[in-house]
Parts: C-alpha cells; structure tokens; sequence
C-alpha cells in the first residue's frame, strides 16, 4: 500500500478546492436534497416499517471498508453437514421508498451514491442510508435476507428469499476482519467468529467454481482519494483476500438473482459480452511481447489471477486486459429473456442486488426476486420500471467515471504541482508511438509521458507540467 498526503501552501489547497467544486457543477452534481424529499424521509422513518418474521437471534455481522456508515449487507455463515448454510441479509431499502414518490424520483435522478474527494453525494437521505435503513451494529432492522444451502464445494443446493428482521452483532472493517481471520491460524492462535471462519472456506470455494466457469477480474490495486485532517492524500491499495472472499458472497447473490428473474421472465441484468476472438488474440500477442504469455490451455480468469501488480512487465499485462472487460450494461426484459443474459467478466448470467443503499437499480431486483420466490408476479410499480432502468444506470455510471477519474487527475496535478523539473522513477504501463502512460513509484500517480517507451520497462521520467484546474499531468523520458 502506497499513500501519498498533500502538503499544500494555502494558495494550492485554494486551487484544488477549487478544481474540485467545478468538477461537480460541470457534471451537475446534486447538493442537498430538496426539502420534500427531506420531509417524506422523516416521515417514513417515523413510521418504522418491519417486516414480521424475526431472525434476530442470528448473529449477522457486517465487513465493510473503514468508517462506513451505509451499511448493505450482512452476512452469516455455519456448517449444514459436509456444506455450509449461508445468509446474507440486505438493506430494506424498498419499505423507507414510496413507489413514484418524492425519494423515488430524486434517486432516479441520481441513480447511485457518488464519490467525491470533498465528500460523498448520496443516493438517499442520509436518515435513511445511514441509520434507519442501515444495518448497523445492535440495531433491529428490515432485511431482504437470501438463504443458500451449499455443498462442499461452494455449489448452490438451493436458495430462497424473504424479508426479516435482523440484528448485526459486530461492524467490521475489512483490516480488522482479515486480522481476526490470520490470528486464528497457528497452535497458539486464538479462535476467530465463526463466520469469518466459515468466510475463510466458502470464499476459496466460490473462486474456484468462478475459475471453472470461466470467470475473470481484473487485480489492480486500487487509487483512492480522500480528505484526512483537511489535507487530501491519494492511496493506492490492492484488496485484501476477506474483500475478495467477501465479493463471493456478493457475486452468488448477484448470480442467483439473475437465475430467479430469467425463469420468471422478468428482471434486469447486469451483462457484458465476452470478448471477441480478435481481441483475445491481440490480448494474447501483447502477453508475449511482453515476455509472460498466455499458455493457450489456461483460461483467461485463471491467467489474471495470477498476475502480480508489483512486477512492472505484469502491471502493464494487467492494464493491457482492459480491452477484454468491454461492453457492460444493464438489459431489462418483461416476457420475452433477452438472448444476451451473461456477465462475461462473471462467467454467469448476474444482477445487481446487493447494494440498494447506494445503487438505485439494487431495489427493484430485489423485489422482482422477493415476488419471484413467493410464485408471486412482481408489482406493477417496480415492473414499470424497468425498461427506464438501463438508461437511468448508464447516465449515472458515467457521471461516476467521470467524478472518479477528473478527481483523481486535480489530486494528482495538486501533489506535483510544486514539483515542476524533477525527476521520479516509473514503470511503463502502455506504450503507443511517441508517448504512452507511467506508474509514479512515489507518489502513487499514473500519467502521461513523451518519449519512446516499451511497457514493463523501469525508467527516469522528468515532470513537465501539472496543472491543477484540468487536472493534466505530463512527464518526458529521461534518456
């Protein structure tokens, strides 16, 4: 893990600020929630919808990143014979949003919870996605609670799907999760919950049936920006394996959401054609050029797993990927399944489903997929909704990139910015004629460089211009 922290002169910090609240008009970023929608909020949560059914004798927890307070999902895990009984509990977010309402309408405006250097922008009021509907530690709350029975390897033997109360028992953050997790190993060690425990063996599980079925991700470790004692700094991290073992029980969910809606002939997908022969085939000649080839009997999920991103020939091979994630959207269907159903990344037809607090599309499955299981049709509202749906996503999808990318390109630019002539060490991650794109070792900055440049290579590379108001930074290669 790298973190770069700003140091900046009053004149800097000013500029950046700056930079950044221009980055949010010009994508017409919403502020505060219009007061309607403010006053429907309390009234709802005044109301405190609860489902009948009460599951809060199980021992949920929540592992998430530090310091969340919108909190999805919860998870509970024990053994049922040689297999494993999971629930996953998700946010009730559907019984704290009238259909066509007030809420209903501004989150179709937003479409998700967006991330910004100087705070988030949410998708809900903040009464409802971080207290009342969140699944915060000791507190009773509505759920959408999915039950899988699985075998011994991981493979679904059955599932079903209802709403419950609920009772997390811890909040956990995926540091101190993973740490609970390695301390039970060893003669001496001390014995962690059991489902982190139980986590430790059906995430393993659920990466091998991915791998079988031809799933992929990509590893790259992650640039995040954020303030810290009113200072920004920008952190490149790779996942821990809890966040990854974790993601599986998301991804199961995600799958078995896709299945329910595909048999009922109604729902919305999140889809992506696989790549296309052409691509792989390029795909597979950039491996070779770069001295770490694709052997032709692995499949390609298996071949990314096992890049490591501290080698700069395979950083660059991991960037170079990114042209076989292409084309990823949502498709709603209603009487007739669409012929494209798969998530190729996934390996498997998949649905967003877990993450209602913070994506808008996440609320209709889920009670597409309640109405589903119950042999039930789904409502009339969330039904109507859905050819709107893909749209809606698409628009904020980008505004997202786009928050995400400007962002971290001012963070950047305001890091070097005082900085103009000197002269850093790098990894070349793409390469296209005279200029191509540089890893910074320190700080963690990704950039534009001038010169001839062969992806992999380790070389000098001298700064030439960072601008903090386009967020433009430029290197040249040093000979």
């Amino acid at each position: 893990m790298t973190r770069s922290s700003l140091r900046l002169t009053t004149t800097t910090d000013d500029r950046l600020a700056t930079a950044i609240a221009a980055i949010r008009a010009e994508l017409d970023l919403p502020d505060d929630f219009p007061a309607s929608v403010e006053a429907e909020a309390q009234r709802v949560v005044e109301a405190s919808p609860l489902p009948e059914a009460d599951l809060t004798d199980v021992p949920f927890i929540t592992i998430d990143p530090e310091g969340s307070t919108d909190l999805d999902q919860a998870v509970h895990i024990e053994r049922l014979g040689d297999g494993y009984l999971v629930r996953y509990a998700i946010a009730d977010v559907p019984a704290f949003v009238e259909p066509l309402g007030e809420i209903d309408d501004e989150a179709r405006r937003r479409g998700q919870t967006f991330y910004a250097p100087d705070g988030r922008i949410p998708l809900h009021p903040t009464i409802i996605s971080e207290n009342a509907a969140s699944l915060l530690p000791d507190q009773v709350r509505g759920a959408f609670v999915w039950q899988f029975s699985l075998g011994a390897d991981g493979a679904v033997l059955s599932t079903e799907l209802s709403r419950a109360r609920i009772r997390s028992v811890r909040q956990l953050s995926y540091v101190e999760a993973q740490s609970e997790i390695d301390s039970s190993e060893g003669p001496d060690a001390a014995s962690a919950d059991e489902t982190l425990a139980l986590l430790a063996e059906v995430g393993p599980a659920r990466r091998v049936l991915e791998r079988q079925r031809g799933g992929a991700s990509l590893s790259r470790p992650e640039q995040i920006v954020f303030s810290s004692e009113g200072h920004y700094a920008l952190e490149r991290r790779s996942s821990l394996p809890v966040e990854e073992w974790n993601a599986q029980i998301s991804l199961l969910t995600g799958m078995e959401a896709a299945r329910i809606m595909i048999a009922g002939r109604v729902g919305i997908l999140r889809t992506m054609p696989a790549p296309d022969p052409d691509t792989i085939e390029r795909f597979r000649l950039r491996t070779e050029a770069l001295g770490h080839p694709w052997p032709a009997s692995m499949p390609y999920g298996e071949y990314l797993a096992s890049l490591d991103s501290n080698d700069p020939l395979q950083l660059a091979i991991t960037h170079a990927a990114g042209s076989l994630f292409r084309g990823a959207g949502y498709t709603a269907f209603d009487g007739e399944v669409p012929e494209q159903v798969s998530q190729a990344a996934v390996g498997a037809p998949y649905a967003h489903t877990t993450a209602p607090l913070r994506r808008l599309v996440d609320r209709f499955t889920l009670v597409v997929c309640e109405a589903l299981c119950a042999g039930e049709a789904p409502p009339p509202w969330a039904r109507d909704a859905l050819a709107s749906l893909p749209k809606i996503m698409a628009a904020s999808d980008s505004r997202a990139s786009q928050l995400d990318n400007r962002s971290i390109a001012a963070v950047e630019a305001a890091i070097l910015s005082d900085r103009i002539g000197e002269v850093f060490e790098a990894s070349v991650i793409s390469a296209k004629q005279d200029r191509g794109v540089v890893q910074i070792i320190d700080p963690a900055v990704d950039a534009e460089c001038t010169g001839s440049l062969t992806p992999g290579e380790r070389v000098r590379v001298r700064l030439v211009e960072a601008v903090i108001e386009s967020g433009r930074v430029l290197f040249e290669l040093v000979a």
